[in-house]
């Protein structure tokens, strides 16, 4: 019977509702100090976060809608990079605000997970000092140290969807993939994860409830607290009302 080691994390869209308030209005204010009058909607946004990753997400941008912008052509790659930078400063700004709380059971969890010595680690396309601004913002200052890996970014030359973030993660902490259970919140997340032979649980948001989750062992509203049960969407949580290590190990010893 496999045994829970380790719990692998997402994080926008996952960890915290980050993308509609967030990575957008974030995007937007570094568009505007740009010059640029360019302004992703809501809806526009949804659709933006079918690719992964911001400086990904903003040369398809240029490349479907071709926006009416002047970039210095021979060297576009880092004048993106530079863009998303201001970005990154913006949305640091945005946590620093307070407006952007974890999502209903995360530090419930984390906080479980910690007691009882259950590894932890992050597995995102979200740049690192993105992630470091959340998790001390929006749980505890020290809680970077809450996770044996955080792998974000650039760690990996190839993102979501394809497998290679958590491949990382995976030989990071020396583990097989029967040990670990993987949270995820996007059709992207959930293929990269089962790629990688994990078993995964989503928990939807407004931008992820159309999206194809078929392979996941489990699809929840959210990970729920006590008095705050999630809705099943698909899979068997058993008797349980909210998330916690008991209903993870059970999943993983269901083979």
């Amino acid at each position: 019977m496999p045994q829970l080691r380790a719990i692998i994390f997402d994080v926008d869209g996952t960890l915290a509702d980050t993308e509609r308030d967030g990575h957008r209005v974030a995007f937007n204010r570094s568009f505007a100090a740009a010059g640029l009058s360019w302004d992703w909607s809501v809806e526009l946004y949804g659709t933006l976060l079918e690719v992964a990753g911001g400086k990904e997400r903003i040369q398809f941008y240029i490349d479907r809608y071709n926006p009416p912008f002047e970039p210095p052509i021979a060297a576009l790659k880092d004048w993106i990079a530079s863009l998303h930078a201001a970005k990154t400063a913006h949305y640091k700004q945005l946590l620093a605000e307070g407006i952007i709380p974890v999502r209903s059971g995360v530090k419930r969890l984390l906080m479980e997970a910690k007691e009882q010595g259950l590894r932890l680690a992050i597995a995102t396309t979200s740049t690192p000092d993105n992630v470091t601004a959340l998790l001390k913002t929006t749980l505890a200052p020290d809680a970077p140290s809450w996770f044996e890996v955080i792998a974000a970014g650039d760690i990996v030359p190839v993102k979501k969807p394809a497998p290679d973030v958590y491949l990382y993660v995976l030989q990071k902490m020396a583990l097989a993939p029967q040990h670990c259970l993987v949270i995820e919140d996007s059709y992207q997340g959930l293929q990269a994860a089962l790629q990688a032979r994990l078993k995964t649980v989503i928990t939807l948001n407004n931008y992820t409830r159309h999206h194809d989750f078929s392979g996941a062992t489990l699809v929840l509203s959210h990970l729920g607290e006590p008095d705050q049960g999630f809705e099943a969407i698909a899979g068997n949580p058993g008797n349980a009302t909210y998330f916690d290590l008991a209903l993870a190990a059970w999943l993983l010893s269901k083979g």
